[in-house]
């Protein structure tokens, strides 16, 4: 399992966003998609994130003197598990969601500045709703959702499938002074 910092770096992120997924990309690949993110900074934060175990190196081919690798997520370790999060103080936490909203804004960013960006007819969905559960039923609520996506992610591109960035949020919602009990 990562650590929260090797993971809420506001590039490394970006780059597990892209690569998520993706079968494997290639550094090349990663900034064509990334074009504001400098090659120093993109190999760096590559490099750290393989260092870490988080990505993997799947190929290797000779390119003319050098060795162009290509990497995929490795989604075992690209996780703060729940001891990491318990350990977390409320400003990690808020640093963390900061970048992870900051991700996410930058992505619908990019989809709506494409041309033929069509939110309708895309599916473009964001939403909130709330839930009274108890503790249990949560867990259970989560476990659903998780695996429902979980289920998609070993689909490939093909047959008419379009990749969609699923982002979750799940925040408890108890008024002032409420209790647990």
């Amino acid at each position: 399992m990562a650590n929260a910092n090797q993971l809420m770096h506001p590039v490394r992120m970006r780059i597990l966003q892209t690569l998520l997924g993706a079968d494997e990309l290639t550094t090349t690949q990663l900034r064509d998609r990334l074009p504001d993110v400098s090659a120093a900074t993109m190999y760096r934060h590559v490099a750290a994130l393989t260092q870490a175990g988080i990505l993997e190196v799947v190929r290797e081919r000779p390119v003319r003197g050098t060795v162009e690798r290509s990497y995929r997520v490795h989604q075992s370790e690209a996780l703060v598990d729940a001891d990491t999060r318990a350990s977390m103080t409320k400003d990690d936490h808020r640093q963390a969601f900061t970048v992870f909203t900051a991700a996410v804004m930058g992505d619908f960013d990019r989809y709506l500045s494409r041309d033929d960006a069509d939110p309708p007819r895309e599916g473009v969905l964001y939403r909130q709703g709330a839930v009274w559960v108890t503790d249990e039923e949560f867990t259970a609520l989560v476990d659903e959702i998780e695996a429902a996506v979980e289920r998609r992610t070993h689909t490939t591109p093909g047959d008419g499938r379009r990749r969609h960035v699923v982002s979750l949020v799940f925040v408890p919602d108890k008024a002032a002074g409420e209790s647990d009990a």
